[in-house]
């Protein structure tokens, strides 16, 4: 019999990509509620606690609020927003971030999903602070940029209309809501300095760190990053061309994530990763997530790409 999943803001664009993920797959049954009975608590409750798992698309404080309406002891839910990433009784959904996350998002009956970019951050911060070759009191930046596909509807009419900026720099209060799983996750002792920015391409994503010489061998991060990800099935080690790191606007969804380290001869590096900010990102992960709480293979439904 296949699991039952309601998408709780199925109409969003994180909500119609997972929808497209489960698309012809016999292991889920999508229940849904006509366009009329969307805003109808009474009706989401009942959908929710019918479901085997739930999806919240939802802004931050929907998704409190619907996690809350959840009666059912069997519904167990997938929180895609940021709401709950660093709270009691919520499992971070990612299952490359160490050892143990995977079989305890397995177990989970409340998993929050990553955000796009602190996937980023963490995947080529946390396993160099776990293995002491980052000193978790160092002062980070983070230099990120991405397409404006996550911004919401507001921000895709905008970057798709005529007057479009070419570069978006945001968060400039310095306050921005990814920090706290930055650090969390991470184990750092203070949060980076976060400089996001949005750009002319629908889908996709770079995340950089860069240190000082003396922060971090490049030999050795690239060794620990190597071991951290053997075996993989959407992480590894990317590659670039003529000396450049691309985004591209026509490239198709996917569900991995590159990562990078860049040295010369001066003890500098830096560090990147790449990835779709609706996939791996977002989408992806939730699936991801799904799957290993369902106990199915993991990249089932996945574009590895």
């Amino acid at each position: 019999m296949p699991h039952q999943i309601f998408i709780d803001g199925a109409a969003g664009t994180t909500g119609l990509e997972i929808a497209d993920r489960l698309a012809g797959r016999d292991e889920f049954a999508l229940i849904t509620l006509a366009d009329a009975d969307r805003k109808d608590a009474g009706k989401r409750r009942e959908a929710m606690d019918s479901a085997d798992f739930v999806i919240l698309c939802l802004p931050d404080d929907a998704a409190r609020d619907a996690a809350a309406m959840v009666t059912s002891p069997h519904t167990r839910i997938i929180d895609a927003s940021s709401a709950h990433r660093t709270a009691d009784g919520w499992t971070y959904g990612f299952p490359e971030l160490s050892a143990q996350q995977r079989r305890a998002i397995a177990s989970a009956a409340r998993v929050s999903n990553p955000g796009c970019y602190p996937t980023g951050f963490l995947a080529v911060v946390a396993p160099l602070v776990a293995a002491g070759l980052l000193d978790a009191a160092a002062p980070l930046s983070v230099h990120a940029v991405s397409g404006y596909s996550g911004g919401g509807k507001a921000l895709i009419d905008r970057f798709r209309a005529r007057s479009a900026p070419g570069f978006r720099s945001y968060g400039l209060t310095l306050e921005h809501k990814h920090l706290p799983e930055m650090q969390y996750y991470a184990g750092l002792a203070q949060p980076p300095v976060f400089a996001p920015a949005v750009v002319p391409v629908f889908r996709g994503m770079i995340v950089e760190v860069p240190l000082a010489a003396g922060m971090a061998d490049a030999d050795a991060v690239r060794a620990c990053l190597t071991a951290h990800y053997a075996g993989s099935p959407l992480i590894r080690p990317g590659a670039v061309q003529d000396g450049e790191l691309l985004l591209h606007d026509d490239v198709p969804g996917w569900d991995g994530l590159e990562w990078f380290v860049f040295a010369g001869g001066n003890g500098q590096v830096r560090l990147a990763a790449r990835l779709d900010n609706l996939g791996k990102g977002a989408s992806g992960a939730c699936v991801q997530n799904l799957n290993l709480m369902a106990g199915l293979p993991e990249t089932a439904g996945l574009r590895a790409g």
